[in-house]
């Protein structure tokens, strides 16, 4: 049976630090990665305009229920085709990837702490903590670069979706987490306690 960790925090926390330092400490063969956001609605019917439009920080914007089947299957030792979606269209591609059934599977993603339906499959739920001015110069710098994005365009989607879905739905999931870890992966007192109770649970 595979041990589901997972990795909550607002855009820019330090989710994405925390997770590679598990998977290196436990090692790629064991540890296998999903990440919310992959499952974001199809949208392809939908003009360019309409998809800049949508709130994708909003809970519905995500097709969480292939998610929670997915965990289910992994969980059961069954490998999974995983959604790979496109940021800088935002739109899904017809590609898959597949994620493999491992001992440890790590489920990264603001809003994972929110649904009870993922929170119920969870063994180790964990909030990355951080500064919100430090979380939007990390999100702007990561749009900019990775995503073909304006500074404009970053500066209006924050202010629009991005703070008041922190503040309506993020924030709030905080409260469900077993280990709260402040500045991130920056933390390593409490990435390395994450990863010894890790450890010790895979060696029962």
């Amino acid at each position: 049976m595979a041990i589901i960790i997972g990795v909550a925090g607002g855009s820019g926390s330090g989710k994405t630090t925390v997770v590679r330092t598990i998977v290196s400490s436990l090692g790629p063969d064991q540890v296998t990665v999903l990440h919310h956001d992959s499952y974001y609605r199809e949208s392809g019917h939908l003009s360019l305009e309409e998809r800049q439009k949508t709130n994708y920080d909003h809970p519905d914007s995500l097709e969480t229920e292939l998610l929670v089947s997915h965990l289910e299957a992994l969980r059961a030792g069954t490998d999974v085709a995983v959604p790979v979606y496109d940021f800088t269209t935002h739109s899904r591609t017809a590609r898959r990837d597949t994620a493999f059934a491992r001992k440890v599977i790590i489920l990264d993603g603001l809003l994972i702490l929110w649904d009870q339906r993922l929170r119920r499959l969870m063994d180790i739920k964990v909030f990355v903590d951080t500064d919100p001015d430090i979380r939007f110069i990390r999100r702007l710098t990561r749009d900019i670069q990775e995503r073909g994005r304006t500074a404009e365009s970053v500066t209006r989607q924050y202010l629009e979706t991005v703070r008041p879905m922190h503040l309506e739905f993020v924030e709030p999931s905080k409260r469900y987490a077993d280990l709260i870890v402040p500045e991130g992966g920056h933390n390593r007192v409490a990435v390395d306690m994450l990863i010894t109770k890790v450890r010790s649970i895979l060696s029962t």
